[in-house]
């Protein structure tokens, strides 16, 4: 997901808003594509992020060079800054995947100021991500396994309408917004739709990574014949949606 997380920051940024000399945290920062365009975007004092992986938190590093910025491994349930240390707290693509969900949204509240901008955003995994239904659509017609798979895919917390924004509100922010932002995934063949599927982030990477090699073989002719559509091997668009909320940590 890191090049569509990297896409996807700037419209999310867009929304959200951005402001110079600003102390800001990514949660669940990933490989660090918001991080850096925060860097680019509005000339902060310090961005700080952090992630549960210890690879992705290496990776961040390596590619990174700013001194404002600053990874480290950490528990987006229990971040380890004090209270009210940023003037902005973001999250890209993180929150549908924390099991504690709600506990995660109330640290980025504590860690926030007073006043300060707190936002997220999600995928719209059932209604807004033609590329993962494409996967999953055509997985599910071939084992019931997958069929449960892309139930639990879809039916993520906050990853549907008005969720985030009540989430929003139940921890306590104000002047609560929700909105859909998107992107377009572009892809130059089947095989680069297709080699993520062969990793190991992600439900699609996961539920592959459960198969034998003739199963594998199978899905993989399947999704390539979803892909094709009946035409030529080639570049494909897909739109890609998130939801997307921020809100105000009261005086």
């Amino acid at each position: 997901m890191g090049r569509w997380s990297k896409l996807l920051a700037r419209p999310f940024l867009d929304f959200v808003g951005s402001a110079p000399r600003e102390r800001v945290l990514d949660v669940g920062c990933g490989t660090g594509h918001l991080a850096s365009a925060v860097i680019e975007r509005a000339d902060p004092l310090a961005v700080c992020g952090i992630d549960l992986s210890p690879a992705y938190i290496e990776h961040a590093k390596a590619h990174t060079s700013d001194p404002r910025l600053d990874f480290q491994v950490g528990d987006a349930c229990a971040l380890p800054y004090p209270e009210s240390s940023f003037d902005r707290v973001l999250s890209l693509l993180v929150l549908h995947f924390v099991p504690r969900a709600h506990d995660a949204i109330v640290e980025m509240r504590r860690v926030a100021r007073p006043g300060a901008v707190v936002g997220a955003a999600v995928w719209d995994a059932r209604g807004g991500f033609v590329a993962n239904r494409l996967f999953f659509d055509t997985a599910a017609a071939l084992d019931p396994k997958a069929s449960e798979r892309r139930a639990k895919n879809y039916s993520r917390p906050m990853t549907r309408p008005g969720e985030l924004a009540a989430a929003w509100r139940s921890a306590g922010f104000v002047e609560v917004r929700e909105a859909q932002i998107g992107i377009r995934m572009d892809y130059p063949s089947f095989a680069d739709y297709w080699a993520p599927y062969l990793g190991k982030d992600g439900p699609g990477a996961e539920y592959v990574g459960t198969l034998t090699a003739a199963e594998r073989q199978r899905l993989e002719a399947a999704v390539r014949a979803a892909y094709l559509d009946g035409e030529a091997d080639g570049p494909r668009s897909y739109a890609a949606l998130a939801w997307a909320v921020t809100g105000t940590r009261p005086h």
